[in-house]
Formats: structure tokens, sequence, C-alpha cells
């Protein structure tokens, strides 16, 4: 089946279309999850918040406007969920909880027991290590190595300048590499 743009998909489910919705959603879900869990830390409270998301899209579809990527639409709303989620919680004294199980990829089938409990180890070190990252720099690290979103994308997502956006990557990227080496999973 050819892949249909997002914006297309959008607007047929703007006029009714379900299953252009439906579409929608299958091909962001992961992605958006995999955002709010890094950023919350927590699968059940990030699978809420993702939820809540694709309904806010939803709601939206009357309002929204090609004016870029559809994905940079979707992580914007994504953000600022998750940002409200934090904050919220933070006014509720809850903090990130921990562990994020079910949410790191799954090893391939012919692995070696070894080498899949080795590769959970260090799933686990680098969880931990992007959790302890202040959230500004989580969430540009999160848009761009795990999401794939380009510089003008991200800027576009977190509301700030490129550079600011390339200054928040290498500082996160910079932390990331002090955590781990102080966990000797860097030589």
């Amino acid at each position: 089946m050819q892949e249909v743009d997002d914006w297309i998909l959008a607007a047929r489910a703007r006029n009714g279309d379900q299953a252009a919705f439906t579409a929608l959603v299958q091909r962001y879900e992961r992605p958006v999850m995999h955002f709010c869990a890094r950023m919350i830390g927590n699968l059940s409270d990030a699978e809420d918040v993702a939820q809540e998301c694709f309904l806010a899209l939803y709601r939206s579809l009357g309002r929204i406007e090609p004016r870029a990527r559809f994905s940079t639409l979707l992580f914007g709303i994504a953000r600022n969920l998750t940002l409200n989620h934090l904050r919220d919680g933070r006014r509720r004294g809850r903090h990130m909880a921990r562990p994020m199980d079910g949410l790191e990829t799954e090893p391939a089938s012919g692995d070696q027991p070894d080498h899949r409990a080795q590769a959970a180890e260090i799933g686990r070190v680098l969880a931990d290590a992007i959790d302890g990252l202040a959230a500004e720099h989580r969430e540009v690290l999160v848009l761009r190595e795990l999401n794939q979103l380009d510089y003008e994308a991200i800027a576009q997502v977190v509301g700030c300048p490129i550079g600011t956006v390339r200054s928040r990557l290498a500082r996160a990227r910079e932390a990331l590499r002090v955590r781990l080496a102080e966990q000797d999973m860097l030589p």
C-alpha cells in the first residue's frame, strides 16, 4: 500500500474518515509514546499522555493547517502535554517513577541469552542516563536521536531558535557522555 501523506490523512479525518485518523494514530503511536515515556519516565503515565495527545489532535482537526510537517505539529502537542503532566506532578508531589519496562526495543530472536542480558543492562543504564538529563536537554535529545526530527522541526516543536536547539543538543550529548563514562559504559 502506498504511503498517504499525513496532511491528506488529516484532511480525510477532518471530513469524518475514521480510517484515516486510525492510520495517523498507527503511524505515530510508537514515536509519540517513546517521546512521552522518555520525558515522563513512567510508562503508565506516558501511555495516558500519548492518548491525550491523539485526543487533542482529533479535537483540533478542524483548526490545524499544513504549515509545517505533520510530525512537528504532533510532537508539539505531545511536548506541551508532557510538560503539563510534569508540572502538575510536581505540584502534587509526584516524581518520575521507574522502571519503564516494555519500552525498550525487543532483542532479536536469534540472540544468545547472555547477549540479551547484556543488551538489557546497557539499555537500562542508557535509559537512566537519559532520564537524568534536564527536561530541556532530554526533549531535544529524544526528538533528534530517537525520533529523527531535524533541527528546524525540533526548533518549531520546542519553540526556540535553531541555535538554541543545537546548543541544548550539544549539552545533552555531553551530559549523557559524562553519565555513561561514570557508569564505565564508555572507553
